[in-house]
């Protein structure tokens, strides 16, 4: 039988759970078992186990995954908790990932870019997608007001008329390097309630005040 804390990772990462793969088969050769059961051992915070990755995953990730109209979808930053991604969720999809640093091409998809989202355009045509997420990069990547006009600005290019944006950002002042409300580019966007969350802003229940907003282009 499979651990609690086995179940909570085959569950956040879709990864099935294989009596082939012996426990010790995995901790040497997966490396994100690896990191998780660390954490779970020295009982630190786990990115898997947070609910705003839970939200994500769970409940944003699985109703797009399952909309018709949603066929290029488009994830904006890379890391090794989201490499499966592609094959959890958007298998169906033609699913790309975007990210300025090298190093995240190892986790991105099969369509991969390593560049800035500001730099989209220059990429791909405009209207080519369906739906963007840009979870942890506000505030993190984008730093600064010109920056976050031009990736905004960009993502709305990128856009199809009707298509989403879902924008992950830390509501604290560290991590709020402009007011949302002050950017120009994102106000094109129309504020679109989520239905599943049945809102368009939903704060999750993280110490860092993790918020999902949810826009359309009109």
């Amino acid at each position: 039988m499979s651990s609690p804390e086995e179940d909570v990772y085959a569950s956040a990462t879709g990864s099935p759970r294989s009596a082939s793969r012996h426990p010790l088969w995995r901790v040497l050769h997966d490396r994100a078992y690896r990191t998780h059961l660390l954490r779970h051992l020295l009982r630190q915070p786990d990115p898997l186990e947070t609910s705003d990755r839970i939200v994500l995953e769970r409940v944003i990730f699985r109703h797009y995954a399952d909309a018709a109209e949603i066929r290029s979808v488009l994830f904006v930053g890379c890391d090794w908790y989201t490499r499966h991604y592609g094959q959890a969720y958007f298998r169906s999809k033609n699913y790309w990932t975007l990210d300025s640093d090298p190093r995240a091409r190892k986790f991105g998809a099969r369509r991969h870019l390593t560049a800035p989202l500001q730099a989209l355009g220059a990429h791909l045509p405009p209207a080519y997608f369906d739906l963007i997420v840009c979870n942890g990069v506000f505030g993190y990547g984008l730093g600064s007001r010109q920056e976050c006009e031009l990736a905004f600005a960009a993502c709305h290019r990128g856009l199809r008329p009707g298509g989403h944006l879902v924008l992950g950002w830390d509501d604290i002042a560290e991590r709020t390097p402009v007011p949302l409300e002050d950017i120009h580019s994102l106000a094109r966007f129309h504020k679109c309630p989520f239905g599943p969350l049945g809102t368009w802003r939903f704060l999750t229940d993280t110490p860092y005040r993790h918020t999902y907003d949810f826009y359309r282009v009109t």
